[in-house]
């Protein structure tokens, strides 16, 4: 079976897997929760609500939906308490290096202001 493509103009094809992809990384939030997930290890939801500040209780349940239904993030309940954490999974965890490469071009690129400089 041929694999599907997005055609952008006459010359240049982007396979619909890295599309989507895009699509999905690019969706507001997404990233960050996955970058505090790989950084602070299981978190409980008010955890993660603090770490990503900006993002709405709302749609910080709908991104985590999202990312639980691809796989990315495992949510984890307790027969015993309502305790309820989210930790990413081995698929979430393989975007480790990923993650690391888009620091480093941060840091190499980016204007933003520098991560201590907003800590003092």
């Amino acid at each position: 079976m041929a694999e599907s493509t997005v055609t952008t103009n006459d010359n240049v094809k982007i396979c619909d897997k890295f599309v989507a992809t895009f699509e999905f990384l690019g969706r507001k939030w997404n990233g960050l929760i996955i970058e505090s997930l790989l950084n602070n290890g299981t978190m409980r939801f008010k955890d993660l609500s603090q770490t990503v500040q900006r993002c709405s209780d709302r749609v910080l349940v709908e991104r985590l939906k999202e990312l639980e239904a691809n796989g990315i993030v495992e949510r984890r309940t307790y027969d015993d308490s309502a305790l309820i954490e989210y930790a990413l999974t081995e698929k979430g965890e393989s975007m480790r290096n990923m993650m690391q490469v888009v620091h480093d071009w941060s840091d190499e690129w980016s204007d933003a202001q520098d991560c201590e400089s907003q800590d003092a």
